[in-house]
């Protein structure tokens, strides 16, 4: 069965996966941990330890793999807003310490 997932941190498709997601699974493109709460659908930053399951265990990093029996990968999880952010901070740090990709 196919499905629309792409990768929370640098939004790649993750068709050619197979669902479910392992926690051993990384994104082919930027090498993020999968299994890992900024993917999943219960994920929200607005609310009290960011999961919108009240079951779930605390996770600390919601970047990192973990052993989440909730866990169900969210088919939005990418922001392209929030990537633009960042990469616009980055390219601000870079301009501002004179780092180049000459090296």
């Amino acid at each position: 069965m196919s499905h629309n997932i792409a990768c929370f941190r640098c939004g790649a498709s993750l068709a050619a996966l197979s669902l479910p997601i392992s926690r051993r699974d990384q994104c082919p493109a930027c090498s993020a941990d999968l299994h890992a709460c900024k993917m999943c659908v219960h994920f929200d930053a607005n609310v009290p330890r960011q999961c919108r399951e009240d079951g779930a265990e605390d996770v600390s990093d919601k970047e990192r793999p973990n052993y989440c029996e909730w866990f169900k990968p969210s088919g939005s999880a990418f922001d392209a807003d929030r990537k633009s952010e960042a990469d616009a901070a980055k390219d601000a740090l870079a301009t501002l310490f004179g780092d180049d990709d000459a090296g």
